[in-house]
């Protein structure tokens, strides 16, 4: 459900016509453009939209003499509209604002011409009809990327993201993370409203991160590029020191990277992440350090067994 207050708020909506309705059962984020329902074609209405009525449309309707208006109108809007949304500020025609107070239809009015209001409102919508989910973890910005640091309570995740903060880098959201997959292959994370922008550090308590260090330390939403997971040192077992093996953690439905990041006295985890941010970003760009050293391996052992063969002969 997409409520209409928010809707309005967000996207810079002035209410030109009021409703009753609150909330409207909107099933994607998607928009329809009414033109060729307005010429009577309803074969493919997508009447559960946002109904976007833009340049053409309006001079389409001013076309119309106000009894065809009305005509249209009777058929158009017996159909249940969640919205109707006129942009370039123009004033939609008496006939259609009297329809839609009939149906109990908000008209809301945009300067926005059409092609913006429309790439913003599938935005808003996608962010509001997204799946998500709620985890338990830290969520900063480390030269853009987005890292999730997560590990049981107690491990050091508050303090590894206060001493990058103190870095130079930027908090999303501590403790929890509330977790929206946006598209097949990417998801997005912020922090409840309610706890926006503080951080909780065992035997000091609440801190306010902005208050303290500024508006350039936090961020409002930050993608989920790669997961950091603590845990305390174990003696014995074998962690990864060459990192030619990729490991991942699937939230739903999409796979991030995730590395096992011991914890132990002496380690500056801040360092590490910063290090562990700027290698994905290499790989993503295309290059490995891992890769480039066992090819450079395999090179010279290559090399050297066929100088032994040259010594046989």
């Amino acid at each position: 459900m997409i409520n209409a207050a928010d809707f309005a708020h967000e996207l810079g909506l002035t209410l030109y016509s009021p409703s009753t309705r609150t909330e409207w059962d909107i099933p994607s984020a998607d928009l329809n453009r009414p033109g060729m329902q307005f010429t009577g074609f309803y074969q493919f209405f997508a009447w559960e939209r946002p109904q976007v009525i833009g340049k053409v449309e309006m001079a389409y309707l001013e076309s119309l003499t106000p009894d065809q208006r009305r005509d249209m109108c009777a058929t158009y809007f017996s159909y249940n509209l969640p919205c109707i949304i006129c942009c370039r500020g123009m004033k939609p025609p008496k006939e259609i604002v009297e329809a839609a107070r009939a149906h109990d239809v908000a008209i809301y009015v945009t300067r926005q011409d059409t092609t913006s209001f429309t790439f913003n409102a599938i935005n808003y919508l996608n962010r509001c009809l997204a799946p998500r989910v709620m985890r338990h973890g830290v969520l900063v910005d480390v030269y853009g990327v987005g890292v999730l640091i997560t590990g049981e309570s107690g491990v050091g995740k508050s303090e590894t993201a206060l001493e990058l903060v103190k870095r130079g880098h930027q908090l999303v959201a501590d403790d929890v993370v509330d977790i929206c997959r946006v598209n097949a292959h990417r998801l997005t994370g912020e922090c409840p409203e309610l706890v926006r922008h503080f951080m909780e550090i065992r035997g000091i308590g609440i801190i306010d991160v902005r208050a303290m260090y500024g508006v350039g330390a936090v961020a409002i939403r930050k993608s989920i590029d790669m997961v950091i997971h603590l845990e305390p040192w174990v003696e014995g077992k074998s962690y990864d020191r060459l990192g030619l093996q990729e490991d991942y953690v699937t939230i739903l439905g999409v796979q991030v990277p995730q590395q096992v990041t011991p914890v132990r006295p002496g380690r500056n985890l801040a360092i590490i992440i910063e290090v562990a941010a700027r290698n994905f970003s290499l790989k993503r760009m295309g290059y490995s350090a891992a890769h480039a050293l066992d090819r450079r391996l395999n090179e010279m052992n290559t090399h050297s067994g066929r100088s032994g063969q040259d010594e046989e002969y």
